[in-house]
């Protein structure tokens, strides 16, 4: 048996709950999974995992195995990546998930400089803003916006994008250009994003002093920073986006800002990822240079 791969495997199957995605994410046969598993419990001479037909569970032994199993494996890759980065340039496989506009507007035209550093990491872009399950679904860190989840998470600052309130020409010809927040709320159309997990729209905030309107009666909506960014581009409304995602079409007259006098905070965006893969080299690679491409410092979720 090797010993080192069930006990990656044991504490995967803790983490995900399930036999067929630990066997995903080790690419091994699930019956390889279970026999590892099995072995394990042989070796150690205790039951480990509850096994039914529709779930899988450690017993109370299992679950303080996995405490002790769990630092040993992160005390093994911080050996390893230590050992490795004096000799080795990172490689290896790094899977990331990024909102949309954050991912085609800011970060993919950046990654061949990414590859160029790092020529032996590959790397695959999940494009999303939905929540998820970062062990589940086998992803190494994510990029978010707003404010950090609850849940304990190593989270490093990687910039604040700031927004601008703008429309397409053809909208404003149609409708005018508006003069305050309260004009836009009465004779305007906004064009918004809503959060996929509540159905909520975010409000378009306006700020200038003491002063600061919401807006959400939304006559569209997208739950995705790209739909947003097309819903603008198409005149169907008026609407905030990142400043630095709407640029190129701005200089290209494609979209025109409105109500420059007012503002809305910045966005903070964080690369999020669990505390016991911070000796990873290639996340820790990623990380590094994602936070020096665009800037930002670190901190700890709880």
């Amino acid at each position: 048996m090797n010993q080192l791969l069930a006990m990656r495997a044991f504490v995967r199957v803790v983490e995900t709950g399930s036999f067929s995605r630990t066997a995903d994410q080790l690419a091994l046969p699930r019956s390889t999974v279970s026999k590892l598993i099995t072995d394990l419990e042989k070796h150690l001479g205790i039951k480990l995992m509850q096994r039914t037909t529709r779930a899988v569970a450690p017993t109370s032994d299992g679950l303080e195995y996995y405490e002790h199993a769990m630092r040993w494996i992160a005390k093994m890759d911080s050996v390893e990546s230590a050992v490795r980065g004096k000799k080795l340039n990172p490689s290896g496989h790094l899977r990331i998930d990024v909102p949309a506009s954050f991912a085609n507007g800011l970060l993919i035209p950046e990654l061949a400089d990414f590859h160029h550093q790092y020529p032996d990491i590959t790397v695959a872009v999940g494009i999303s803003d939905r929540p998820l399950n970062i062990v589940e679904e086998g992803v190494d860190c994510v990029i978010r916006a707003g404010k950090l989840g609850d849940m304990a998470m190593i989270g490093r600052k990687v910039t604040e994008l700031q927004y601008l309130t703008c429309a397409a020409p053809a909208y404003l010809e149609r409708k005018g250009i508006p003069s305050s927040p309260e004009d836009l709320q009465s004779h305007h159309d906004a064009a918004c994003y809503f959060f996929a997990a509540t159905g909520k729209p975010e409000l378009l905030v306006f700020e200038r002093g003491n002063e600061r309107f919401e807006i959400g009666n939304c006559v569209f909506s997208a739950n995705e920073g790209e739909g947003l960014k097309e819903m603008l581009l198409a005149g169907l409304g008026v609407g905030q986006h990142f400043r630095r995602v709407v640029q190129p079409y701005l200089d290209a007259g494609q979209l025109v800002p409105v109500l420059e006098d007012w503002s809305r905070p910045a966005m903070p965006f964080h690369v999020l990822y669990p505390p016991n893969r911070h000796q990873n080299a290639r996340l820790k690679a990623f990380a590094d240079w994602v936070i020096q491409k665009f800037g930002g410092d670190l901190l700890i979720t709880e």
